[in-house]
């Protein structure tokens, strides 16, 4: 036991769901995403469970099992900002940046499989569709900050959109894996990294400040007055 780790009575509500977050996806894998779990998690960490529950108490209109899974998806994105610091990261190319913050995350849910596959089933409910959509993007926007990126224009979006949906695609395929050391996945996440930088090297020469740039006025002229 870590002596240096605060008591689990001290600490915050957030702190707190964070905290019992990968406990309740332990659970999860035999009991879903219920009460069970969570009570079952709070036992393993000496919490009391009337606190517990509160610290998992829905919004309106939400469920305490979205709380549960969205307190997951935080924790792994903090374990994963600790464990994959930029300046370690830096010394990759991008491509390889982007394929080891994933495969953090696929090594975070090793053993919690059936755990992911019930989130993913309630994450697909229609009420909580905007939860679970805010939930991807947040996961790429930390994976893309902690690959160093720092485009302000469309490119900010269109890449933790790209990255949000690989991400998606590739749990799916991980899911159903059951090759040895999910060699079909990590192959299925190449091709799929590989895939996207081409279309970044394509989209980057056509948009290359040394190419001619398109003008509407000349391109009209053009129409009017065609060369000879």
């Amino acid at each position: 036991m870590d002596t240096d780790a605060p008591d689990i009575d001290d600490l915050t509500l957030e702190e707190l769901r964070l905290v019992l977050a990968p406990a309740i996806a332990d659970s999860a894998v035999f009991d879903g995403w219920g009460d069970a779990a969570l009570e079952m998690a709070a036992d393993q960490m000496d919490a009391d469970r009337d606190v517990a529950r509160l610290a998992f108490k829905p919004d309106f209109g939400g469920s305490r099992a979205m709380e549960m899974i969205s307190a997951w998806i935080e924790a792994i994105d903090m374990s994963m900002a600790t464990a994959m610091p930029p300046e370690e990261l830096e010394k990759l190319k991008i491509r390889d940046r982007i394929r080891v913050l994933v495969q953090y995350r696929l090594d975070a849910v090793a053993g919690q499989e059936e755990a992911l596959r019930r989130a993913l089933a309630i994450m697909a409910m229609p009420q909580n569709a905007p939860r679970a959509l805010k939930l991807g993007w947040n996961s790429a926007d930390t994976m893309w900050r902690l690959a160093g990126d720092t485009a302000t224009d469309y490119n900010h979006y269109t890449k933790r959109a790209i990255l949000a949906s690989i991400y998606a695609a590739t749990l799916a395929v991980y899911l159903e894996d059951e090759s040895e050391g999910k060699a079909e996945t990590l192959a299925f996440l190449d091709r799929r990294i590989d895939g996207v930088m081409k279309f970044e090297k394509a989209k980057a020469k056509l948009f290359s400040s040394d190419r001619e740039t398109f003008s509407v006025t000349r391109f009209l002229g053009r129409l009017r007055y065609p060369a000879r």
